[in-house]
């Protein structure tokens, strides 16, 4: 098991985990917020997870507070917000820090992704990570990319099908 998959996590009602329970499916980890400009991000993201998620794609959302106090809301409040506004039925994790000494231990493994213009410490709300069925970061996007965009839809293809092609590498279907 990768070192992601043992990362306790706390879900938005109170249930303990850990990102365990995503061993064997891609995975778009994104902080997000309710009162930021990319807010409307929710709407690309839900899309997502209802166009992928019988394929063995998930989505957790990770709600943060560190930027320009973008989520102020309680967990209940958030989970009640995203649901009324944006029909979000992805996961979500209880309020977390994804920077700085109170960082949550997920987003210390994530930023060791670095890729292009976004090394290190995660810059603003909904940014976003895929991680693959093995729990390996394979790909990191800038909060700016839209959940919907042909590099984060084509992102997500490839991990599905290199996950398939690994568990089946003939390509046959059994008989």
């Amino acid at each position: 098991m990768t070192t992601l998959h043992n990362i306790p996590l706390t879900l938005n009602d109170g249930t303990e985990t850990d990102f365990g329970r995503f061993k064997g499916t891609v995975v778009l980890v994104v902080n997000v917020a309710s009162k930021c400009g990319f807010t409307p991000q929710y709407t690309g993201l839900e899309t997502l997870y209802e166009k992928f998620r019988d394929s063995g794609f998930e989505i957790l959302g990770v709600p943060c507070n560190q930027f320009a106090g973008q989520e102020p809301g309680s967990d209940s409040e958030i989970a009640e917000f995203c649901e009324r506004n944006f029909g979000v039925t992805f996961p979500l994790t209880a309020k977390a820090n994804v920077r700085g000494k109170d960082q949550h231990p997920l987003y210390a493994e994530l930023t060791k992704f670095r890729t292009g213009v976004l090394p290190g410490l995660v810059k603003w709300n909904f940014e976003k990570f895929l991680v693959n069925r093995d729990g390996d970061v394979v790909a990191r996007f800038a909060p700016s990319v839209e959940p919907d965009s042909a590099e984060v839809i084509d992102a997500i293809e490839a991990a599905l099908a290199a996950s398939v092609v690994k568990e089946n590498p003939s390509g046959l279907s059994a008989p």
